[in-house]
């Protein structure tokens, strides 16, 4: 007499783990779309705003109008200026593209778009990131600001070059890391305004203020996509079967 099948086997101890996050899944793809909005409106608007007045007025406008970080720039030789005009723009475009570079939707179904674009914001980061560094000891914030705008500098155009060589050699997944790192350092543009809108109230005085900005604005970024970083891939390292 053949031998009748028994009831399926449960599921061992070490697959419960694969099974139970099913049921937080929606609730965090909420927060992670949340998330990724909130980044690409924030730095669209910057990316569209911030350049706006120093594209349509000059520079001795502005600083009569108490504009002040115009004005730190507006009795500068004209190599200076050229250096921070190249700077806002380069730094803008960068910013502006940055968010189609974080969507998976783009990078599966537009692939060539997605190329297309990171050519652009790679370019616009060595360009700005150049600017930028040779900027660093003019700025507002004096020796703080050419020690946090000038670290910003060199890591901004470290992360690209380091993501630029990873795709060239084929590690899309190194690639992806050093890219979201030199996210953090682009995105630097929105948090250093939202800091301000924080710090000048607070403390009363712009320069004041501006003198906290030059970390700041890109240290606690860099921090957050690390933290990320480690949590994806603690998160594939969970997922891998495990021998034994």
């Amino acid at each position: 007499m053949p031998a009748v099948p028994g009831p399926p086997a449960p599921p061992s101890p070490a697959a419960a783990p694969l099974l139970t996050p099913v049921a937080g899944r929606a609730p965090r793809s909420r927060r992670h779309s949340v998330g990724i909005w909130w980044l690409a409106l924030t730095a669209l608007a910057i990316a569209v705003v911030a350049p706006l007045p120093y594209l349509t007025e000059t520079l001795d406008r502005l600083a009569n109008e108490d504009a002040d970080l115009a004005a730190n720039y507006a009795d500068r030789p004209a190599w200076v200026q050229a250096f921070f005009y190249t700077h806002i723009v380069a730094a803008g475009i960068a910013l502006f593209l940055s968010p189609l570079q974080l969507s998976g939707r783009i990078r599966r179904r537009a692939p060539r778009l997605h190329r297309a674009t990171g050519r652009v914001v790679i370019v616009g980061i060595f360009i700005g990131g150049a600017a930028g560094l040779v900027l660093s000891p003019m700025n507002v914030a004096d020796e703080i600001g050419f020690a946090g705008f000038g670290a910003l500098a060199l890591l901004w155009l470290t992360f690209a070059a380091a993501g630029l060589r990873a795709i060239l050699h084929g590690d899309v997944a190194a690639h992806r890391r050093w890219m979201l790192r030199a996210f953090a350092m682009t995105y630097a543009a929105v948090t250093l305004r939202l800091w301000l809108l924080i710090l000048v109230p607070a403390i009363g005085d712009f320069r004041d203020a501006y003198v906290f900005v030059p970390f700041l604005c890109w240290v606690p970024n860099l921090i957050v996509v690390e933290l990320v970083l480690r949590r994806s891939g603690t998160a594939r390292a969970q997922l891998r079967p495990q021998s034994g």
